[in-house]
């Protein structure tokens, strides 16, 4: 009789304790809860946190606010010219937590919001991609495209709670022929920049050895202007006189207008000197006097 008496009250705690799991609702930090009561949402938004509910007439929805990555191929993307488009698109976006019993009672599950997105971006892109030729989605025009889907998506989804954070191209498949024509293209600019820069490169190297010869020029040019007969004379006798100082044997020879002095000490003190020393050099018709006086 004992035994059945504490199996039933162990049953009845075990019974107890799961019924008050099944009351209690965990709502986490990147979600929002809202009680539904009898098939009704009450109007009451619940932020994180642990509530109790009576499991058999009401339960506790939960709806994420967190960024919610959602990937998507559209293989029908038309462009300005006409041209049939394949890409990969990435949407980011998130709920906003007041708008959480509105988006419940206007589309029951968070996942059926999901699909408006996706159906809501298929017109969009294809709205926007009409207006932009097909090689404008490889170049810079490529953030204005998704830009303006983003913005498109907002103006219809905005007043549903909905927030479309960013919309990417994650690749671009355009018509092989296409393709190869931008490539080319591609490849001729980069070509024609090298060029360029090799252009410039030479109109630089010119220009510096232009101003150096402007500067050998300007500096002979000033050379030539302070020379002149007092100074060239005077260069000729401090070389003449370098080269009498000189011990070793010598043969001077001038054009017989200008003396040119010999230090006669030296000459003389020259011990390996081969030749007879002369103390002066005369020029030619002094010398002519003397021998017609002898």
């Amino acid at each position: 009789m004992k035994n059945r008496l504490f199996y039933s009250f162990a049953l009845s705690c075990a019974l107890g304790f799961l019924a008050f799991l099944t009351s209690c609702a965990t709502v986490k930090q990147d979600e929002v809860g809202v009680k539904r009561k009898f098939g009704k949402l009450i109007p009451k938004v619940l932020s994180p946190g642990l509530y109790t509910f009576n499991p058999f007439f009401s339960t506790v929805l939960k709806v994420p606010t967190r960024t919610i990555n959602m990937q998507i191929n559209l293989e029908s993307l038309p462009s300005k010219e006409g041209l049939t488009i394949a890409s990969e698109l990435a949407i980011l976006y998130h709920v906003k937590p007041d708008y959480a019993i509105k988006i419940l009672e206007s589309v029951g599950h968070i996942s059926n919001g999901e699909q408006i997105i996706l159906s809501v971006l298929r017109s969009a892109a294809a709205d926007v991609t009409s207006q932009f030729y097909a090689k404008d989605m490889h170049t810079s025009e490529r953030e204005n495209i998704e830009q303006a889907i983003a913005k498109k998506m907002m103006d219809i989804l905005g007043d549903r709670g909905f927030v479309i954070e960013n919309v990417l191209l994650k690749s671009i498949r355009l018509p092989s022929g296409l393709a190869k024509a931008i490539e080319d293209k591609l490849e001729s600019e980069q070509e024609a920049q090298r060029m360029e820069f090799i252009l410039n490169k030479e109109r630089r190297e010119a220009e510096r050895k232009r101003v150096e010869a402007e500067g050998v020029r300007d500096a002979q040019k000033i050379i030539s202007e302070g020379l002149n007969d007092l100074l060239i004379q005077y260069k000729s006798l401090e070389v003449m006189q370098n080269l009498s100082t000189s011990p070793n044997t010598k043969i001077i020879i001038t054009d017989g207008k200008t003396p040119y002095l010999i230090n006669p000490s030296e000459t003389a003190n020259s011990s390996q000197a081969q030749t007879p020393a002369y103390n002066t050099t005369f020029p030619t018709n002094e010398k002519e006097k003397r021998k017609k006086g002898n």
